[in-house]
């Protein structure tokens, strides 16, 4: 082993390593349970990004922890079209080069897509590796390949002919950049100022005129009629008559719907039932016309008389001035609503009447409802079930039609001789009813649509293979919470429905990852950090424990470099221990020893196998629980602090004397703890598991990699006669003592190299005469007594569970310095008691201060009061000494 930890030397070769030996390839087996996760699958336009690292490391922790408990553990990873955003990518680029996807059509342009997908599809995947994820890679699926595609359109065709999905004419959302409808999970609300206006609508005839409040006075133009409360007693003698739409000239009647609020505004409601849609609804109910005055990019259509050809907002800004001008503006009052957004561009969605197709949704709710109030579907944490319940409980039908050229095009067929639909699993050319020729719908199917289907269309569906038989329902899906509704939902309702199983038994949500103020990491504010910086800089390992060790299920976590920077050092900690184990037990090996019989355990050795061994229990436990960041935490603990800084501490005394059994129990203890670890820190595991340790009798060579990979070693458990509680009770006395000496020496500021006598008055000889006591609690000598010596007040007295210990003070520090330094100590903390004081006692400062000062200063008060307190104990126990104080 190298004399420092490089990961950027070793990370990629190991990764080579597991794939060659094919650690992660995984086939349905009779001897192992299955254990499945599907990769939620990134766009195939995507980059990594934090939120990419959080999700692929949880993953990967769970899945390498139960391929190494002896499941037939499948990971598959895949990519998914993505089809707004990647039509987008390729136009963008075809735009540097002065075309148009109308200029190439539609064929030609999807050979283009096809193209920048082999360029840069797989660009994300290569950095997912980065990351260490063991995912089975032979199993790499694509939601346009030619499987997969098969399986989308069975399921719409399976769906159309159980008339759950219908083509109509309904309120849709659509985004006028990205020309294509949205679905209402794809739209993002946002609080915006804005404005009500108040028109007059003049009643035909004369006689006066209704008012009614819009935030959008451009939709006027497609206004069919006015409602007003049939209870509302202003309006009931004008429920019949019409009014005249301003700038318009267009009559429209006054109806009576409850959907008018006589309590809220004048009471009256303007209707436009082809951009808004409540309006669409009453428009239905009372059979009205449905007038949509825009056009695909939010352009002003000929509905719009003299406003034609202009933009929304444009046209909003000249028809306010008209309206001001012919005195039908009465008010214009401020006003805060939130605005719906496309998710992906961020434009303003123009609710608009258009042609769609839908899944009709009520029937698919109620079993993707009763499976979570079972409990038969568990969300971690359990509050994001009730999120769920509350969405699909009022769920709207779904738009799963978009007007892109990328994607699963929509399987209908139209006949213009007899217009007969026809919805077919396999392409046709002429209507089979009268022979004409018959046109292929133009859109294509939701990019949700299609990966709703990811759990079992990745197994091999419709097909009942052994791969779907075995590997589905997956046990486990790992998302973040912002995806419930757009695809957490439909895997369970679509999988329900074509499967007749759950798609999977949990659903592991996690938070987003924010950067160190606690804001969304963004382009636009510029506070994304690339993870493959951080892997360059720190290696995998170090990101994927931060990621980790910040995370609790279902909340959203702060990175900070430098705690990354704190694990790189965890890191190099472990390393140089193991470096010590490896350098001497070569050496005890080339001596001939090294070998070590169960009798021969020494009191240290049992403690130490007793605090892995529970370790083990532990970590089992928390991964069951999804407690991973706990789980982690244990094991740094117990690396840095009991292995490192105790126990190998404890046992060089013994390596020095020669004694070479003592390595059985470091490599052991070793092996289990970068067990527990590898599923968190993949890489520097295998690279200290092939060079120390033994796998299979066998020790692997650097470089080589000759020994098994850790990653299919078997993962530690509870054993039994690893478990001496007792002994290691007696250690931890042992421990308890040599830090009270510790704590004593630094606040005399006693150097290491000082050492003093120690007396132990016990009954428990025997731990305290191992050669580590002597060691670590910097002994000149360690004797026994009955009780405490004569002139006990030259000793400083320590109790532990099963000693009390008594320190020389004499060899502790220069008497007439020690006194000096108290002194100072003194005279330094009353002055600042003094100032603390006097501020605390200055009204105006208590009147000014921010209340969180005020409390910082009480506190650092108090804190001084009490180191007082212990150097005047110091300084009396001086006096007793014989110095002067």
């Amino acid at each position: 082993m190298e004399p420092k930890y490089n990961p950027k030397e070793i990370e990629g070769k190991i990764y080579e390593y597991w794939q060659s030996e094919g650690c992660f390839v995984v086939a349905p087996s009779k001897d192992k349970k299955a254990f499945a996760i599907s990769m939620p699958p990134p766009n195939v336009t995507g980059q990594l990004h934090m939120g990419h690292a959080l999700d692929q490391t949880l993953q990967d922790v769970l899945i390498r922890a139960k391929r190494m408990q002896g499941y037939a553990a499948l990971w598959l990873p895949g990519t998914d079209h993505a089809g707004i955003a990647t039509q987008i990518k390729v136009e963008e680029s075809l735009s540097e080069q002065g075309i148009t996807r109308q200029d190439l059509g539609r064929d030609k342009f999807l050979d283009k897509v096809w193209e920048w997908k082999e360029q840069y599809g797989g660009r994300i995947m290569e950095q997912i590796k980065r990351l260490g994820a063991s995912c089975d890679w032979s199993r790499l699926r694509f939601t346009m390949d030619e499987g997969y595609a098969r399986a989308v359109r069975g399921v719409f065709v399976d769906l159309y002919e159980q008339g759950l999905i219908y083509r109509g004419n309904r309120i849709i959302n659509w985004c006028p950049k990205c020309t294509t409808a949205l679905s209402d999970t794809e739209v993002e609300h946002t609080e915006k100022n804005g404005s009500f206006w108040h028109i007059r609508y003049p009643l035909e005839g004369g006689g006066g005129y209704i008012t009614v409040a819009t935030t959008r006075p451009e939709t006027m133009l497609g206004d069919t009629a006015v409602v007003v409360n049939p209870s509302d007693k202003r309006y009931k003698r004008l429920i019949g008559r019409n009014v005249i739409i301003p700038l318009v000239e267009r009559k429209i009647p006054i109806i009576a719907d409850e959907h008018a609020d006589e309590t809220v505004g004048t009471g009256a409601v303007k209707i436009t039932p082809a951009h808004d849609p409540d309006d669409f609804e009453v428009g239905l109910r009372h059979k009205l016309e449905q007038i949509c005055v825009m056009d695909e990019r939010g352009v002003i259509n000929e509905h719009g008389g003299k406003y034609r050809g202009m933009d929304r907002y444009e046209a909003r800004k000249a028809i306010i001035q008209d309206l001001e001008a012919g005195d039908f503006l009465v008010e214009t009052e401020p006003h805060v609503h939130n605005v719906g957004e496309c998710y992906r561009c961020g434009t303003t969605v123009e609710p608009m009447v258009s042609k769609q197709w839908f899944v009709s949704m009520k029937p698919l709710a109620k079993e993707a409802m009763d499976v979570v109030k079972s409990g038969e579907i568990e969300f971690v944490p359990a509050r994001f079930a009730k999120t769920y319940l509350n969405w699909m409980e009022n769920v709207h039908d779904w738009c799963i039609s978009r007007q892109l050229w990328w994607g699963h095009r929509i399987p209908a067929f139209y006949c213009d001789e007899c217009d007969e639909v026809l919805v077919t699993r396999e392409d046709i050319t002429e209507c089979p009813k009268c022979g004409a020729k018959v046109v292929q719908d133009e859109d294509v199917l939701d990019t949700w649509f299609s990966s709703a289907l990811w759990p079992f269309a990745t197994l091999g569906y419709p097909e009942n293979t052994p791969d779907l038989d075995y590997f589905y329902p997956n046990d486990v899906l790992i998302t973040g919470y912002d995806i419930i509704f757009f695809w957490v939902a439909r895997m369970i309702f679509s999988g329900l429905h074509h499967t007749k199983k759950k798609p999977f038994s949990k659903v592991l949500i996690h938070g987003i990852v924010r950067d160190g103020a606690g804001q969304k990491m963004s382009k636009s504010l510029g506070n994304g950090i690339d993870p493959i910086d951080i892997i360059d800089e720190y290696g995998a390992d170090a990101l994927r424990v931060q990621l980790i060790s910040g995370n609790a299920p279902g909340n959203d976590m702060r990175f900070y470099t430098s705690q990354t920077e704190a694990f790189r050092n965890f890191a190099n900690k472990l390393w140089n221990a193991s470096r010590f184990v490896l350098m001497n037990m070569e050496k005890t090996e080339a001596e001939g020893g090294g070998k070590l019989s169960g009798d021969k355990l020494e009191l240290e050795d049992k403690w130490i196998l007793t605090l892995v061994n529970a370790l083990a229990r532990e970590v089992n436990e928390n991964i069951e629980k999804f407690e991973l960041g706990i789980a982690f935490s244990k094991i740094y603990d117990f690396i840095w602090d009991e292995f490192c800084d105790w126990y190998i501490e404890m046992v060089k005394p013994r390596i020095l004397q020669g004694e070479t059994g003592v390595f059985a129990v470091l490599t052991d203890v070793l092996t289990s703890t970068i067990k527990l670890l590898h599923p968190f820190m993949p890489f520097i595991t295998e690279e200290i598991y092939q060079n120390v340790c033994v796998g299979d009798g066998d020790k692997g060579k650097k470089g080589a990699y000759g020994g098994s990979s850790i990653s299919v070693a078997e993962f530690p458990v509870y054993r039994a006669d690893w478990d001496f509680s007792a002994e290691a009770e007696r250690i931890e006395a042992a421990k308890t003592a040599i830090r009270a000496i510790r704590n004593m020496r630094a606040e005399m500021n006693v150097p290491p190299s000082k050492r003093a006598k120690v007396i132990v008055v016990t009954d428990e000889k025997d731990v305290f005469k191992r050669s580590f006591f002597e060691k670590l609690a910097y002994a000149e000598s360690v004797e026994f007594g009955k009780s405490a010596p004569d002139e006990a007040e030259r000793y400083a007295g320590i109790t532990c569970p099963i000693a009390q210990i008594f320190v020389a003070r004499d060899d502790l520090a220069d008497k007439a310095k020690e006194r000096e330094r108290l002194v100072k100590e003194r005279a330094f903390l009353l002055s600042e008691i003094e100032m603390f004081e006097s501020k605390l006692s200055n009204v105006v400062f208590m009147k000014k201060a921010p209340p969180k000062v005020i409390e910082e200063q009480r506190t650092k008060l108090a804190n001084c009061r009490n180191m007082l307190v212990k150097v005047e104990e110091q300084l009396l126990a001086a006096a007793m000494w014989g110095i002067e104080a």
